[in-house]
């Protein structure tokens, strides 16, 4: 994945909503992200954001955390030793090229990668080469178009269709939660298994109206607002309506759902 295909940016905006993401929804997506004892590879592991909540999770495990980009393998690092977290070994990689030799690891942890690349069949096929016979995969993807809020409308919807047709003009998918099982499948994965994780947020649950409906999803969608401007999606008035509409979401009557998508599969 090249920085130009990953249609969020790397700016410290962006760090930050990593971040806030990975933390609210630490237990509905990782309660049960277990691996058995030994070699783990976490392929993509950006600035670390989910690192440092699944290593100290797997006490028994050595995690090797990959990445293409110098700068987010700096950020991860620091995160993970500002936390003492001492199972973790860091490598620039290239997901379509290993450099690891066949059956080198017990596990494999994949999040939020899959979504961004132009052949994630390819990749997969590449993560199961360097699993041992024996290895066990769990993959962690959204789906924009399980979206929906109240109260909808045909403006917020248009918004996030922006995010959609511009992850799609860079070769990602932003809709690939659903396609997990048949990825998988096709990449020669056996046991799959597929647990959809929904979020769903009203004023009853301000922590999660502040840490996913503001912090996680509406401040993706945001962050392309001069991308959707650039590529003649949208206009400035249609896009504020969109964002406010958003927002409107989040207040004492507004709900928000989203659906994630958790793989599990043996080699």
């Amino acid at each position: 994945m090249s920085q130009e295909s990953y249609v969020h940016g790397y700016t410290p905006r962006e760090s930050v909503r990593l971040s806030d993401q990975a933390n609210t929804l630490a237990e509905l997506l990782h309660h049960d992200t277990l691996f058995d004892p030994g070699t783990v590879l976490e392929a993509g592991c950006g600035t670390g954001a989910q690192t440092i909540l699944i290593a100290p999770k797997n006490p028994g495990c050595r995690f090797l955390s990959i990445d293409r980009s110098p700068d987010s393998l700096q950020a991860a690092q620091k995160a993970v030793q500002s936390r003492g977290i001492a199972n973790v070994a860091f490598q620039q990689a290239d997901l379509f090229k290993l450099p690891f030799d066949d059956g080198s690891f017990d596990g494999v942890f994949v999040c939020f990668v899959l979504e961004h690349l132009s052949d994630p069949a390819a990749a997969l096929a590449e993560l199961r080469r360097v699993l041992k016979p024996s290895g066990r995969i769990q993959c962690i993807e959204g789906d924009h178009g399980s979206w929906y809020c109240h109260p909808l409308s045909e403006f917020a919807s248009h918004a996030v269709d922006c995010l959609v047709r511009l992850q799609a003009d860079l070769g990602g998918d932003s809709l690939i939660g659903r396609r997990l099982y048949p990825l998988l499948v096709q990449a020669g994965f056996r046991e799959v298994r597929v647990s959809p994780r929904m979020v769903y947020v009203d004023s009853s649950r301000p922590e999660w109206v502040e840490g996913f409906s503001k912090n996680t999803f509406n401040a993706m969608v945001e962050g392309v607002r001069d991308r959707a401007l650039a590529a003649g999606l949208t206009d400035p008035a249609r896009w504020d309506r969109g964002i406010a509409d958003l927002y409107r979401a989040t207040r004492d009557d507004g709900t928000f759902c989203y659906t994630f998508f958790k793989a599990f599969a043996a080699k």
